[in-house]
């Protein structure tokens, strides 16, 4: 479980065709600074898995179905990623509880900047529409944001 609260803004520093996958090498000193094999890591609000470590950089393999259905099939060698470890328990939790199984790509249509805070305007797959309230949450690559309405052009807030 994460909470959507990104600790580190890191960058892809490999990408491997695998065939029916990819191995990430993503370059996260902050993030990797504790990890091992086997444990999660959110990349862009993804759940991935660490298969190894070696000098502030992890590696997770990625399914295509992963990669179609997040921000993460649109990644190249360089690209900016959002990074957190998952929370632990007995914890603060800020943000919103977050799983990192992604269940879709939405589209920024739109982004206010304000002294404290942006309000931002995301289209979202038709089939996800349902399961998104005002007042409630969600993910936008990883970073937790609170809904402040839905409909024709609903938005969110940082």
């Amino acid at each position: 479980m994460f909470t959507g609260i990104i600790e580190e803004l890191g960058q892809v520093a490999e990408i491997v065709e695998l065939g029916d996958s990819v191995r990430l090498a993503l370059r996260g000193p902050t993030v990797t600074s504790d990890a091992h094999p086997g444990d999660s890591i959110s990349v862009n609000g993804v759940c991935l898995t660490v298969v190894n470590t070696d000098d502030g950089v992890f590696t997770a393999d990625v399914m295509r179905e992963t990669l179609g259905r997040s921000s993460l099939g649109a990644l190249a060698l360089g690209s900016p990623v959002n990074l957190e470890r998952p929370t632990v328990l007995g914890g603060r939790l800020g943000g919103h509880l977050v799983q990192g199984h992604v269940d879709g790509v939405g589209r920024l249509l739109a982004r206010t900047s304000s002294a404290n805070w942006d309000l931002v305007a995301i289209s979202l797959p038709a089939e996800l529409a349902r399961y998104v309230v005002e007042k409630g949450s969600i993910t936008v690559d990883g970073v937790s944001l609170t809904v402040v309405s839905v409909g024709a052009t609903a938005s969110a807030s940082a």
